[in-house]
This record gives C-alpha cells, structure tokens and sequence, in this order.
C-alpha cells in the first residue's frame, strides 16, 4: 500500500507503518480500522506524523492514534517522544489549547432518579459554570500574585481555596501539577488573560455533560471502580483558556524567529522547535507547564461547581450525591518520561497532541489505586454519542510510549459544519435522542453538530484491538452544557 512516495506495512492488529525514508529519522506509525484508512487518506494528517519523523533526537516512531486529524504542524492525535539530550521540543507537538483534559466523576446518582431532571440540571451548570468564548471567572477575579500561585500549584491551589478535596490530587494525572512551572517565562499578555478565566468552560468542543452508564464490558473493572450499569456520572471537558493559548502562540513566535540558528532545517515551518536543553526549550517547558498547572486548576474549580450545582439543583446532601473524582487525563502536553527504547530506559519529552496516557499496570507514576489495574483512560465521543472509560495496557508501553487517543476526532472544520448544518437541525437531533444541550453560542452547537466527528465507536475499536488500551464501560450523554 502507498501513500504517495511512501510505503505503508501493516504492523499488526489495527496498526500501521510508514516505512522510513528521504530526510525521516524514524518510521512512522498510525492506529486505525482498516475500514477507516480511506478517510484518514483523505486528510493530510498522514503527511503531517511523516513530517514529525524528520525532527531532531526522535525516538522508535513518530505517532498517531485513532481519531488522527489535521492540526498545526504535528496532526491532532499526534504522539512523538525526543531524547532529552540530543531532541527538541516543539509549541505545535503540544498544542494551542495546553493541558485541555477530560474529568470523569461518578455519582451515586441512578437514572430513574434523575431522568426528569435533567433540564433542571443543565440549567443549573449553566448558571454556575460560565462557558464560551471570553468567559470570566466564576470565581474572584485572581491578582497577579494569586495567579502565580495557581501557576505554580495547579489543582493544589484550586482544593486549598475550597475547590474540593485532597482525595482529587490522588486522582489526577500527574497529581494535578507539574513542578518544572515557571511563571515568570510567560508573558504579561499571557498572565492578563489568565486573570478573569479561572473556572470557565470557555469554547468549541468544551464541555460539562452528564451522562448513564449503560454499558459494561469488564465487570470486575467497574466495580473496583465503584461504577454500575445505569449510574449517572459527569464529565468535564476544558483547558488552559486564553492563558495556554497566548504561552503557545508567544513561543511558536519566537522559535520562528531563531529557528536559523540551529543546524536542522524543517520541513513545515510549522514544527518550529528548539533544542530540548537551549535557553528557549527550557523557558517553553516551564512556561507550558505553568500554563498545564493552570488548566487543572481550571478543572479543579469547575467540578467542584458542578458538584455544588448538583446538590443545590437535586436539594441532596453531600453524602447522598457521592460526587467522586475517577480519574483527570490531560492531552496537549509534554512530559519527561522513562521509556524503553532498544532495551535501554532512556529519559524522554514526550508529546501528546490531541492523545492521552495511557499507562499500563506497575508505573510508577500511577496513584497507589491505579498500579495494579492501569491508568483509567477517558474518551469522550461527541455531544450526541457515547463515550468510554478504558484502562491502559502494558502493550501500549511498547507500541505508543503508554498513549492512545484522546476522542473520536472530527472529520469536518467548524466553516464546513456552519455550512452543513444550522442551529434548529442539530438541537433537534439532540432532542430526538433525549439529550438537553445548551451552549453559549448557537454557532458552537452548530460547529459541534455530532457529524462532523469520527465514529467514537469505530475509534475505541481500533485502540483496543491494537491494544492500547482495555475497554471497561461506556456511557451515554443525557445533558450537555457547551461552551
């Protein structure tokens, strides 16, 4: 099989290799049904993983998962790791929108309990959670120096301000903080924009839902994980807002402007980087995590909102409600990582555009809670489909650096969806299935109309026949807020 000048081997169960060559360092690999290679062809994303493998220090494969798409120099769902030593690090293999994350929560909620509620329910997230484009804090107004503070803790800051509870950190990626922040290596733009926005929901694909379980697949799984058929659970979708957006855009714009300097040359300026160990790849990788610590704060504050929102909506106590926490996974992100490469445990800058970790059993990075079975692994379809929660698997250590996708992936740009589809269409095709939606925008409900994503199902599909990760139940989406 061909793509272009490019040949590209099957690898495995829904695994694919394009094989290395011209300037490629590494080949490249890429998940996928092989009822989906055709769409995926359709979309220069391919051409994007085959552009990332020409970067410097890159190790075993340049990645894609499942929901690939077209992004800004690495492809959404792109997943690359460089050594630390002889690597870059790259503003476009992380992304715009830094640490936006998915939150899944359970509740001790059942349907028949809630089923005529859910209006009721939507309308009071809507009140409390403030949501699309420019939206302020739903909180005090932070200063300058709280808000280095936020960047500094992440969702420490959020739980010590009454935001939750110590229990969230244990389930958080990462523990909700990276300690590499450093918020003097972002700029005055970036901190003003992070002023106002602390827990809002903010645009596009974000998004509070509350859905059922209505699916189990691995017994066992779900009870460890205090989750049953026909449970009501919540999930939170959102990001760094304009704060991870401007360190993003600040740093592509001086990486541009140096990119001379260094002795690789590129072939998209797009993947402008900089050497992982210069002045500039260590201020993007403090500024990126300042920015990561700001979106679980982000996320901290506005479950601990939908929690309120719920008591106050259902008049339930705490404890009747039983809002828990499962697990935060984040998605534009770089990390150090130890990985095996060649059978040698090297330290990595591993990124994860638009892909999620996805551990398997015994890393160490895990919560006590999660070592034995793997790290819970959230995919969200869109507003008008299921969902799933899956755990990590040793396998994907091997085949993905411990990654797997991050959603269903879209198939058609917000201009094509406005075109396609209005507003009266798409609501009453959510009505249709039961769901109650509200958004900020009537544009963004349009823009996120259900047919403009992938298959959600077809995408977990291929993650665990590749073996990415383990499927463990499946949710269906009963109301959603977006932004």
């Amino acid at each position: 099989m061909k793509y272009g000048k490019y040949i590209i081997e099957n690898d495995g169960p829904a695994t694919w290799k394009i094989l290395a060559r011209d300037n490629m360092r590494v080949p490249a690999r890429f998940f996928a049904l092989k009822s989906m290679l055709s769409q995926i062809y359709r979309d220069n994303a391919i051409k994007q993983i085959i552009n990332v493998a020409t970067l410097p220090g890159i190790q075993k494969y340049s990645l894609a998962m499942p929901d690939i798409h077209y992004g800004y120099g690495f492809p959404i769902g792109g997943v690359a790791a460089f050594d630390v030593e002889e690597g870059v690090i790259s503003p476009g293999g992380v992304g715009y929108d830094i640490n936006c994350g998915v939150r899944f929560c359970r509740t001790n909620l059942q349907y028949n309990e809630v089923k005529t509620r859910i209006k009721d329910i939507i309308t009071g997230f809507q009140q409390s959670v403030p949501s699309g484009v420019g939206s302020h804090n739903a909180i005090r107004k932070l200063n300058k120096q709280e808000l280095d503070k936020v960047l500094h803790q992440g969702s420490e800051w959020a739980i010590n301000n009454g935001f939750g509870d110590a229990a969230d950190i244990q389930a958080t990626e990462n523990y909700g903080k990276m300690e590499q922040a450093n918020p003097a290596k972002l700029s005055n733009r970036a901190k003003e924009r992070g002023l106002n926005q602390l827990g809002s929901l903010g645009s596009g694909n974000h998004f509070l839902e509350i859905g059922v379980i209505d699916k189990i697949f691995n017994k066992k799984a779900a009870s460890d994980l205090n989750l049953e058929e026909n449970q009501i659970v919540v999930m939170i979708h959102s990001g760094s807002r304009g704060l991870g957006y401007q360190v993003c855009d600040d740093y592509l714009h001086r990486m541009v402007k140096i990119q001379k300097n260094y002795d690789f040359e590129l072939v998209d300026k797009q993947l402008s980087s900089a050497p992982f160990k210069s002045n500039i790849g260590s201020d993007y990788f403090q500024a990126m995590s300042a920015a990561a610590n700001y979106a679980w704060a982000n996320r901290q504050v506005i479950m601990s909102l939908a929690n309120r929102s719920l008591e106050k909506t259902l008049s339930i106590s705490p404890k009747q409600l039983g809002f828990e926490l499962i697990y935060d996974v984040c998605h534009n992100i770089a990390k150090l990582e130890e990985h095996d490469v060649d059978g040698k445990t090297v330290k990595l800058c591993l990124h994860r555009k638009g892909a999620t970790r996805s551990f398997g059993p015994k890393r160490e990075e895990l919560p006590q809670k999660y070592r034995r079975s793997g790290q819970p692994v959230i995919i969200p379809g869109d507003m008008g489909t299921h969902s799933y929660l899956l755990l990590g698997t040793k396998k994907a250590m091997k085949q993905s650096f411990g990654s797997c996708c991050h959603g269903a992936g879209r198939v058609m740009s917000r201009s094509a969806a406005r075109r396609r589809f209005n507003f009266n269409q798409v609501k009453n095709e959510l009505q249709n299935k039961g769901i109650v939606s509200y958004s900020a925008k009537q544009k963004t409900l349009v823009e996120e109309a259900p047919d403009t994503y992938k298959d959600v199902n077809q995408v977990v599909m291929a993650a665990t026949t590749a073996g990415l990760a383990k499927k463990v139940l499946r949710t269906r989406p009963l109301g959603v807020l977006k932004g």
